[in-house]
Formats: structure tokens, C-alpha cells, sequence
């Protein structure tokens, strides 16, 4: 049979000022979402969509809404509100507005995009809105406080209607808000339902708000497949999580960007805490974080500031948001008086956030949910690029593993969680170097007794631990185990790796080694997986 031959962009009937941007962005082609979305939407066809992250499914949509737009704009009209993006999270808000802003380069009079997702006052935000922009992005709770003060008016003048990431609408405590909203719109209007995952939520969404869908369910596996992400999990306590994730930073077993998952703001502290002790600069991304910070942490750890980021993808957030309100102010009171800051409900970090680039997820905390567990993956081997996931196990999270190996295997008969088979003894070395910061950082009481270290590591603060310990910043040579001498090349201050890898025959040719995993480790049972690359 022959191959199928792939829908080109400039055979859709595009406007000439979108193909141009689209050029400017580098695509050239469309990704299977984008080619097989874009003529159904042209047609006014309503949609739901499944497709994993990264498939490139913001311009599926962003694409036909920006077309009809300046196809109706061919006639005189009125100017008006034409579509209306919803999204579950600030963070994916500011995103939308940006492939927008990119996707009408050449048409931004013609097509002019508002994000109104962030949480400043009503009263700022109202003069964006009375100029009628022609695409509104926002949250369900900040659309209906709008339409509710009528700064938006949309019964008479919406046209198309989008909820993006569609599954996290509901369990982010939007279901109200949402319904809610739907009583401000016209009888009759085109939508799409985007989403990584078909649950029950967005069967009611489906029933909600389309009428006759096409029904896309693209990849039959949400993640990548092994040819493009490698995904691995190791059985490991408390105290090992600690010493292994230190053994693969300062060894630099793990190349490249990565993201670390921990399952709540507390450990995102004291897993940074832990690192930067031994030297390894990392930095948090969570809920307690004002959005401006996390969009200014995500920017620099995209420019390659930074190589690590631990973050909270917040399980814990479905229940703060689905809360009434008034339960919501007296958590805020609560962790006020704390000296803790309020969770923001609105944060989503396993998805949503557009982080480029990144080579390795490592779930430090298993994920409470299959769900939560492709969210989480889904943030590296995006579009062709390749990546790595690695988790660790504790005996607590085998039936978690287990409900994970079942989604991911489907009909398959292989689970793609393979075993990261490491010989722990081989770093035995390392334990009590790591000891007595694992231990105090263990403690429930830790951050009680030291205060100012988790005012020290939050973001809006001098960012330095309590305590640097110059002497636990360099590994002896007599700790690194025999296999890997001479092979790995310790995390030492930025300064002195540059000087190293201008050094002829210095860090870049042992390192590339260490990329292509080298086969002479004992270290590993499986050899050629010894490295994350």
C-alpha cells in the first residue's frame, strides 16, 4: 500500500498572512493533529480531540480560529469577540496567548488576542476587553467574573468556542464556573474539546457543549513509543531516592535538562535544600510561587540557566479548588498565619507549561494517578525529540506502578516501564556523605526549627540555603566506584566545567562516552542504559 501522503499547510485554503507565519515558526509540515483538525474545523465541524502533549494540538485549533476570523473579516462587520479559549491554568493561558500572538504576526490588526487569565483586578483588565478583541483566552473563573460585571459580552457575537486540555477543566474545581459561563453565550456556535485523556469529566463536557462531534482519538498510546522515550522505574526507599538522585547530578549520569516531580510543595523545599547542600543548583516550581515568578523560571530554565527544575504537580490542588469558597479563605488564612503562603488553584506544572527541551523526567515521588503519570512524562520526547523517564518505586507505590504499567500496556503484552537495573552497592560510598543532610532533612520538624532556610528557598527571596557546605561541593576520587573512574566527570561549579571543556582531551571526550553509554560499566546490569541521555 502506499504511504499516506501528508496534507500540506498551503493545501488547507489558508489565508496567505497565516502560511507565512506558520513558515516563520519552522513547521514544514503539519503534525498528524494539525492535518487531520484544521480542515474538519474549517468545515464547522464541532470536535473532540485527543492527542498527547506536545503534538502540536494549540495551533489544531489556534490555526482555523485565527482563518475564520479573517475570512469573516472580508466582509464589513461589526468589531466583536468572535472565539473564547478556555484553559484550566494561568500558565497554559499565557502559552495560548503566545502561539496566538505568533500564528498572526502577519494579521495582529486584523486579529487581535487578549489572555485575561491572570489574577490581577477585574477593574485592569476591563479596558483590554471593552475594545472588543477579536480572541479572548481564560479561565473559566475569570471569563464568568467578566461576564458577570459585563466587561464581556458574548450572547450575541461568539462564534467559536475551545476548552483546551479539557480533562483538567473539571478536577481543577471549574465544573460550576464553567456551566455557569455557558448561560452567557449564544444558542448556536462551533466548539472544540481538546484533551490529553478521554475520563468521564470530559464525557460531560461532550454532552455539555457539542452537537454531532467528530471524534479524533489520534495516538492510541498517549506517550511516545519506545523508539523516542525510553521510561524506566527502580525500586528504591526514602533514604535511597535521596542518595540515587544525588549519585545521577553529581555524577552526571543523567545528561541534559530534566524535571523532577515530588508530590508537594513541602519536599520540592527539601529536595532543593538537599541538592544545593552538595552544590547541585536547582529550582522550585509550585503552587505558592506568584505566577509572574513561575513564567520568569520557566523562561530561564529554557534559555539554559538552569538544568533542573523540581516541581509539585499538586494532586492535592483538586481538592483546594473543588472546595467552596469560603474554605479556600480560610486555608489562605491558615497558611498565612503559618508564615505559609496560599496555594494558587489555578497551578498546573505537569502540563500546560511549554518547558523546551527537556531530556529527562525523573518522578523523585511516584504519581498518584496514570493520569498524572503521562502528564508528568509528557513533558519530554515532545514532537520528534527524544527523552528519557525515570521513577522511583517505594514499596509504598508498587500497586500505583502497577495501575500505570496496565494504562500504558493496553493490548501490548510488554509494559514500556523497564527496570533501571543500578547496583545500588556500588554506591554505598556516597551513603554516609549523604546521611545526616537526608536525615535532618527528613525531619517533620525541619523547616519549624529552621525557618529561615524555607524563607531563604522561596523564589521572591535571596535565593541561598541556609547553609552551603563548601566541603560536600566536590567528590573525592576515592568515592566514585571503580567502573566509573575515569569514565564520569563530577558536577563542579560552572566556572571550572567551562575552563575543563576548553581543555584539549578534557571533560568533552570522557563525556561522550558517557553519552553513548559505555560498555564496560559494572556499575549497571544493563549497560547500555547506564546514562539518561
Amino acid at each position: 500500500a502506499m504511504a499516506h501522503e501528508r496534507l500540506q499547510f498551503h493545501e488547507m485554503g489558508l489565508d496567505d498572512r497565516l502560511l507565512k507565519a506558520v513558515a516563520d515558526l519552522g513547521w514544514s509540515k503539519p503534525t498528524l493533529i494539525q492535518e487531520k483538525v484544521i480542515p474538519l474545523a474549517l468545515d464547522g465541524k464541532d470536535l473532540l480531540a485527543r492527542a498527547r502533549t506536545g503534538s502540536g494540538k494549540t495551533a489544531s485549533y489556534g490555526i482555523p480560529v485565527i482563518q475564520r476570523i479573517l475570512a469573516s473579516k472580508q466582509t464589513v462587520r461589526e468589531q466583536d469577540v468572535r472565539a473564547l479559549i478556555v484553559v484550566p491554568t494561568k500558565e497554559l493561558g499565557h502559552q495560548v496567548q503566545i502561539m496566538m500572538r505568533q500564528l498572526t504576526a502577519y494579521c495582529s490588526r486584523d486579529v487581535r488576542v487578549a489572555d485575561i487569565s491572570s489574577k490581577v483586578d477585574l477593574s485592569t483588565q476591563r479596558p483590554i476587553l471593552m475594545e472588543k478583541p477579536d480572541v479572548v483566552v481564560g479561565t473559566p473563573s475569570r471569563v464568568l467574573a467578566h461576564l458577570n460585571a459585563q466587561n464581556l459580552v458574548l450572547r450575541s457575537s461568539l462564534e467559536m468556542l475551545v476548552v483546551d486540555e479539557a480533562d483538567l477543566i473539571f478536577s481543577f474545581g471549574f465544573e460550576s464556573d464553567l456551566k455557569n459561563l455557558l448561560c452567557h453565550l449564544p444558542n448556536i456556535y462551533q466548539s472544540f474539546l481538546m484533551s490529553a485523556t478521554f475520563n468521564e469529566d470530559v464525557q460531560s463536557l461532550k454532552e455539555l457543549l457539542l452537537h454531532n462531534p467528530v471524534i479524533l482519538k489520534l495516538q492510541g498510546s498517549q506517550l511516545p513509543d519506545s523508539s523516542q522515550l525510553q521510561q524506566y522505574s527502580i525500586k528504591c526507599e526514602e533514604e535511597d531516592k535521596f542518595l540515587l538522585v544525588y549519585t545521577l547530578l553529581k555524577l552526571c549520569l543523567v545528561k541534559g535538562k530534566t524535571l523532577l516531580f515530588v508530590g508537594t510543595v513541602d519536599r520540592c523545599y527539601r529536595l532543593k535544600l538537599f541538592l544545593e547542600q552538595f552544590g547541585i543548583p536547582a529550582c522550585v516550581l509550585n503552587s505558592e510561587l506568584p505566577v509572574q515568578s513561575r513564567c520568569h523560571i520557566i523562561a530561564q530554565f529554557n534559555q539554559g540557566f538552569y538544568d533542573y527544575i523540581i516541581a509539585s504537580d499538586e494532586q492535592s490542588l483538586t481538592d483546594t479548588a473543588a472546595a467552596p469558597q469560603t474554605t479556600a479563605g480560610k486555608e489562605k488564612k491558615k497558611a498565612q498565619k503559618k508564615g505559609g503562603k496560599a496555594k494558587d488553584k489555578e497551578y498546573g506544572v505537569s502540563r500546560g507549561v511549554d518547558f523546551q527541551n527537556v531530556a529527562n523526567v525523573i518522578n523523585f515521588d511516584f504519581p498518584k494517578t496514570a493520569e498524572s503519570y503521562i502528564h508528568r512524562v509528557g513533558r519530554t520526547a515532545r514532537a520528534d525529540n527524544p527523552g528519557t523517564a525515570l521513577s522511583f518505586v517505594s514499596h509504598t507505590e508498587l500497586g500505583l506502578l502497577s495501575e500505570v504499567e496496565e494504562a500504558l500496556t493496553g493490548d501490548e503484552t510488554n509494559s514500556p516501564l523497564k527496570p533501571y537495573e543500578f547496583k545500588m552497592e556500588q554506591i554505598e560510598g556516597f551513603r554516609y556523605r549523604c546521611r545526616v543532610s537526608i536525615l535532618l532533612l527528613l525531619l517533620e520538624t525541619y523547616f519549624e526549627d529552621n525557618p529561615r532556610d524555607l524563607q531563604l528557598l522561596r523564589h521572591d527571596k535571596d535565593l541561598h540555603p541556609a547553609v552551603v557546605k563548601p566541603h560536600l561541593k566536590n567528590v573525592p576520587e576515592y568515592l566514585i566506584p571503580e567502573a566509573l573512574k575515569g569514565v564520569v566527570h563530577p558536577l563542579t561549579s560552572r566556572r571550572r566545567r567551562r575552563k575543563e571543556i576548553q581543555r584539549p582531551g578534557g571533560v568533552i571526550k570522557s563525556s561522550f562516552k558517557v553519552r553513548f553509554g559505555w560498555k564496560g560499566h559494572q556499575i549497571f546490569d544493563t549497560p547500555q542504559i547506564c546514562v539518561i541521555v
